[in-house]
């Protein structure tokens, strides 16, 4: 047995000689005042940190020698996120020397609250300066944004990469992913050590902008109530095929609202049959395209329908209508709702001016704001084209295989996103009409049976890089004259897209948007005295 006795000493790593009692092997469990949990596992013996519990020992039966971490030596820590609780793992240069395995580093685990960061940021003071501490955390879901957002108001340097496969049969513990983070981490950035796979490779998260911490709760919500208007109206529109099936021969769409209210006042095709004519013209009430002969038709066909006529079935549809009805008109009012609010941001935003430019409306403009976030957290134009899933993937090996196909990556929203944009320029006078329409004669083969042409989306695919790539330079050009602007300076107007100089461009004249200074060349002349 021995005695310790504990006196406060921080910063420092008390350790015992290796050459006393290597067969041990102890796992050091320390229950802090706050409430965390200080983990330390080790082999051939028993060591503590003073920083760990505030106290250190003056008085114990091995040989231990005081190793202090270096001043400005950098920290890093990977978290495992959770939804309640996390677990840090720290890594170092120190810590591997000391510990050989970065398994054996410490690790941390703290409450997903208030408390819990505060503890992590003391543990985080005791280790290292906090100007030389840098973070990596998985994209696991929304548990990690108030972390993330507490770490950048420290200042900390937040990283972010995807979720990482463990390979099987290997130990899976909260602990151990931490530390795998962290040394993950630490190789790339300490190490420089490089990696093959883009989804192995560390990401620095850069804060959003303003309008886009704004818009991106709306637009995903908005997503959300579009696509639950969608499954309401289909499963209307099944329900008037099968109730009556001729409606659809006056109102095409049973899904209007002039057509949703003549549904919900008569159900059935027996209730219009039977309603009175004045009633059925209140409840049309202005609509031009539906007029009396069209109500008279309506009837006379309603007389002869060859709709379901179980009045057991009947009821059940009649009821499932009515509520469908009732919650598509609640859905669509949420969306107008959200609508205006998402224009409003999108007409005060700087970044909205310099994509409306490129003739893109302002949903679309939102979404495209709200996806990237911050145009910093892409290196190149390429890397944004691969996020919004429109990046061309190549396959080639030998002779025998050489093909490109699109990326089937990417954020669903924004890839669908920019095919309606791409499709909605190119039905215009633009400069991405005609690029549009030169590539097709020249990429798209013509089938003499069907009289079209055919692989037009390929061509689309081409169209939507360029927009990206065009996007990209814009912002990212706005982004470096903002952040030249002194703090309480008003910035200049942001560079817009102008077709005259994208035509110019087109045709030869090139311009970049960066002025780089000439090269300097000396030349040597020669000596004409010879």
């Amino acid at each position: 047995m021995c005695t310790l006795i504990l006196a406060r000493t921080p910063c420092y790593i008390l350790t015992r000689g290796l050459n006393d009692h290597r067969g041990i092997s102890v796992t050091t469990h320390v229950d802090l005042p706050d409430g965390n949990d200080w983990l330390h596992p080790h082999q051939g013996g028993i060591f503590l940190y003073g920083f760990a519990t505030g106290y250190s020992s003056s008085r114990i039966a091995w040989d231990l020698q005081a190793v202090p971490l270096l001043k400005y030596e950098a920290l890093y820590f990977g978290i495992d996120i959770g939804k309640a609780k996390h677990v840090a793992g720290f890594v170092s240069s120190t810590l591997l020397e000391r510990h050989e395995r970065f398994e054996a580093c410490p690790a941390l685990a703290f409450d997903n609250s208030r408390r819990g960061f505060h503890a992590l940021f003391e543990r985080l003071r005791g280790l290292a300066q906090v100007e030389h501490c840098f973070v990596l955390m998985e994209k696991t879901g929304h548990y990690h944004k108030p972390l993330q957002q507490y770490l950048q108001e420290l200042d900390i340097p937040v990283y972010l990469v995807h979720v990482q496969e463990r390979p099987k049969g290997m130990l899976k513990t909260d602990k151990r992913d931490a530390l795998s983070l962290a040394n993950h981490l630490y190789s790339q950035l300490e190490l420089g050590v490089q990696f093959s796979s883009k989804t192995q490779l560390v990401r620095r998260a850069v804060p959003s902008t303003p309008a886009a911490a704004q818009l991106k709760g709306l637009i995903r919500h908005r997503y959300e109530l579009v696509r639950e208007s969608t499954q309401r109206k289909n499963k209307l529109t099944a329900i008037c095929d099968e109730l009556f099936p001729e409606f659809v021969q006056i109102l095409h769409d049973p899904n209007l609202p002039t057509a949703l209210a003549l549904r919900e006042r008569f159900p059935t095709p027996q209730a219009i049959a039977t309603a009175s004519f004045t009633v059925l013209q209140e409840v049309r009430r202005k609509t031009r395209f539906l007029s009396d002969n069209k109500l008279l038709e309506l009837q006379e066909l309603a007389m002869n329908s060859i709709g379901i006529k179980d009045l057991v079935r009947q009821r059940s549809l009649v009821l499932e209508q009515s509520q469908l009805i009732r919650e598509l008109r609640l859905l669509q009012e949420h969306i107008e709702q959200l609508n205006g609010e998402i224009k409003t941001i999108v007409e005060n935003a700087r970044e909205a001016q310099i994509l409306a430019s490129m003739g893109i409306g302002p949903i679309q403009v939102a979404t495209i704001i709200a996806a990237i976030g911050s145009i910093e957290n892409f290196p190149n134009a390429g890397s944004l084209k691969s996020y919004f899933g429109w990046a061309p993937v190549v396959a080639q090996s030998g002779k025998t295989m050489d093909q490109t196909t699109q990326t089937h990556g990417g954020t669903r929203t924004i890839k669908q996103m920019m095919f309606l944009i791409v499709t909605m320029v190119i039905r215009q006078e633009t400069e991405w009409a005609i690029l549009y329409q030169r590539l097709v004669q020249t990429k798209c083969p013509y089938d003499d049976r069907r009289g079209v042409r055919t692989g037009k989306l390929r061509v689309i695919g081409r169209v939507a890089g360029q927009m990206i790539e065009t996007m990209y330079a814009l912002l990212k050009t706005d982004a470096e004259v903002l952040s030249k602007v002194p703090q309480g300076k008003e910035p200049p107007p942001p560079f817009l897209y102008d077709p005259e100089l994208h035509r110019k461009h087109r045709e030869g004249h090139y311009r970049p948007l960066k002025s780089s200074p000439r090269p300097q060349v000396i030349t040597l002349l020669p000596d004409l005295q010879k």
